[in-house]
């Protein structure tokens, strides 16, 4: 019997009697604080060795992400560039991968400064204008993209880049960060591989930081594990235990958010000092369509620009419930200037092309009441016109 996503947040499909009768009955799966496992015997085990390798707490996890992605297999790793890290394992010098030029600045980071280093061969493309499919060559192996993006809120034809990449046998690589599980499932529609920086939605209080790879290939599993047993960037138990908590009010934090996102985006697009709202679940959005046709929410991430940097800094000096700070996908309403922060390191030629400027801000919506949220935003916004 099929069950809801809202259901699946809460409870791990067949395995609930089971985790009852060996977890003493316990209803908050525990945490298996333990480095090690000691054998009955020469030759036998309980099915866990070391930590590095598995631990209970940890797969707990990685079945509820991978159930909610519907892939076979999921790992779960100590940060959202941790999982990156490792997903970019499988490759080897000489391989081609094209990815957008619209990323989270630390991936672009890790793809300029490491996996160049490491003689992989990374060609950055402005997937709204250029035809991708021109660039793939004979030892192309993969497609890297995030939808929608961070922070320009680019939306992608996920089928469409998954009939590209299986006509020429290579990944699709989906970051799914953004939107979570609970509003879009990249394998469902044709991605091989699915990546989240699990410090974002999945956790959901800004409290721990996590990465997760899920997906729907046995080979790509395979690999996976072993370097995940090679490598040991393994989430800990107790942050394990987090983001599985976190998860278990995932469907109604995405809702409430989601909900303050849209009603914030209606209330900037009306303001005199801001030029642009980006945000998918506007109509004027182009990738609206899309996203309503392969997603089942637009999520709660907005990005807005203001006529100039003094303003842009103005406000995040003036807001007071809204937090200027780095990350997303918390209960914590949280402001953001990519440009000193999240897209720090990436060149200016690329923030450029991107459209990211010093007037651009970012703002993950939280799940506060949003009459107060917006006049937050509107204080401030009439404070720095004074100013």
């Amino acid at each position: 019997m099929s069950r809801c996503i809202e259901t699946d947040c809460i409870h791990l499909k067949d395995d609930e009697a089971v985790a009852c009768k060996k977890h003493y009955g316990s209803v908050s799966f525990p945490i298996y604080q333990t480095a090690t496992f000691a054998h009955p015997a020469v030759g036998k085990s309980t099915g866990y060795d070391y930590s590095r390798l598995q631990n209970p707490t940890r797969e707990q996890l990685e079945k509820v992400v991978a159930n909610l992605e519907h892939g076979i297999g999921a790992l779960a790793l100590s940060s959202g560039m941790a999982a990156i890290a490792l997903l970019f394992e499988i490759f080897k010098p000489g391989d081609h991968i094209i990815a957008d030029s619209d990323l989270y600045g630390g991936s672009i980071r890790l793809f300029d400064n490491i996996s160049r280093k490491n003689g992989l061969k990374i060609t950055s493309l402005d997937f709204t204008r250029d035809n991708v499919e021109e660039y793939i060559d004979q030892n192309t192996r993969a497609i890297y993209l995030e939808t929608p993006t961070n922070p320009m809120m680019n939306v992608y034809d996920i089928r469409a880049f998954a009939k590209i990449a299986k006509r020429h046998g290579i990944l699709l690589i989906v970051d799914n960060t953004f939107l979570s599980p609970y509003f879009q499932n990249p394998l469902d529609l044709g991605a091989d591989i699915v990546v989240h920086s699990g410090t974002k939605y999945l956790g959901g209080h800004n409290d721990t930081i996590a990465g997760f790879l899920v997906t729907n290939r046995e080979d790509i599993l395979e690999q996976f594990r072993f370097i995940i047993k090679t490598t040991g960037a393994g989430l800990a138990p107790f942050d394990s235990w987090l983001v599985l908590r976190g998860i278990k009010t995932l469907a109604l934090r995405m809702e409430r958010a989601q909900e303050n996102a849209i009603a914030i985006a209606k209330f900037l697009a009306n303001e005199p000092n801001v030029t642009e709202v980006i945000y998918p679940g506007l109509p004027q959005h182009p990738g609206h369509k899309t996203i309503k046709q392969q997603a089942r929410g637009f999520g709660a991430m907005l990005t807005f620009k203001v006529t100039d940097k003094d303003i842009a800094l103005s406000i995040l000096e003036k807001v007071r419930l809204i937090q200027f700070a780095e990350s997303l996908g918390g209960v914590e309403t949280l402001i953001t200037y990519p440009v000193t922060q999240t897209h720090a390191d990436v060149p200016p030629e690329i923030l450029a092309k991107n459209g990211i400027t010093d007037a651009t801000l970012r703002l993950s919506v939280g799940i506060e009441k949003v009459d107060d949220l917006i006049d937050d935003l509107r204080n401030a916004l009439n404070e720095s016109r004074r100013g």
